[in-house]
C-alpha cells in the first residue's frame, strides 16, 4: 500500500497485479487514469449523468474487488471497456429497451441560450441529430461506433471488447456508417 511513485510509469497490466496485492495507489492510478473516459462511455449509451455515476462506481468496485480474474497476458483497456459494455447491455435487458427517442426537436431553446453563435447552434443542432439517429442503431452498432470514433479504438480492440470477429466488427462499423449517412444526409451540403 506504499504510495511508490514508480507506479506511475507502470503499465495498466501491471497496476492491475499491484492492486490484487492491496496496492491502494495503483488503484488510484488506473482510476485517474479510466474513470473520465469510462463516465463518458456510460454516459454516452445511458444518456443518464447519475446512472453513469453509479456504472462507474461499480465498475471499479468490480476492479477492486475481483481484480485478480484479469488475465494480464491480454489488454487492460479491451478488458475494463468490455466489462462496461456488458453493464450497458445487462441494464438494456433490464430495462427491455432501448434509448428513448426524442421527437421534437426545439431550435428556439437552443437560439435563446445568450451568447451562442450560429456555429455552436449548428454544432449542437448536428449532436442532436447525431445523437438521435445512433438511437436507431442496435446496441452492438452503437458500441461499435462510440468505441472506433470517439474513443479512437482499433478494430482488434473493438472486436475484444464486443466479443466478436474484426470481420463482424468491420461489417457492424460500415454498417453503422451506411445508415447514419443515410439519416443525416440533409447536413451534408454535396447531398442534393
Amino acid at each position: 500500500m506504499v504510495n511508490n511513485e514508480e507506479d506511475e510509469y507502470k503499465t495498466d497490466e501491471e497496476l492491475v497485479v499491484l492492486i490484487n496485492n492491496g496496492n491502494v495507489f495503483a488503484f488510484e492510478m488506473l482510476y485517474d487514469r479510466y474513470s473520465a473516459s469510462l463516465f463518458q462511455f456510460f454516459y454516452a449509451k445511458l444518456r443518464d449523468r447519475e446512472k453513469a455515476e453509479d456504472f462507474l462506481q461499480e465498475l471499479f468496485l468490480k476492479l477492486f474487488r475481483k481484480g485478480e480474474s484479469f488475465d494480464t497476458s491480454k489488454k487492460f483497456s479491451s478488458w475494463i471497456y468490455s466489462i462496461a459494455h456488458n453493464q450497458c447491455k445487462n441494464e438494456y435487458r433490464k430495462l427491455s429497451r432501448t434509448y428513448k427517442q426524442i421527437d421534437n426537436f426545439e431550435l428556439n431553446d437552443l437560439v435563446s441560450n445568450v451568447g451562442m453563435s450560429s456555429e455552436k447552434i449548428d454544432e449542437s443542432i448536428f449532436s442532436e441529430h447525431l445523437r438521435i439517429a445512433l438511437n436507431t442503431l442496435s446496441h452492438e452498432h452503437q458500441s461499435s461506433f462510440i468505441l472506433r470514433f470517439k474513443y479512437e479504438l482499433s478494430i482488434r480492440e473493438i472486436s475484444e471488447i464486443l466479443d466478436c470477429s474484426e470481420g463482424t466488427t468491420k461489417s457492424r462499423i460500415f454498417y453503422s456508417l451506411k445508415k447514419l449517412a443515410k439519416k443525416l444526409k440533409h447536413f451534408n451540403p454535396y447531398v442534393q
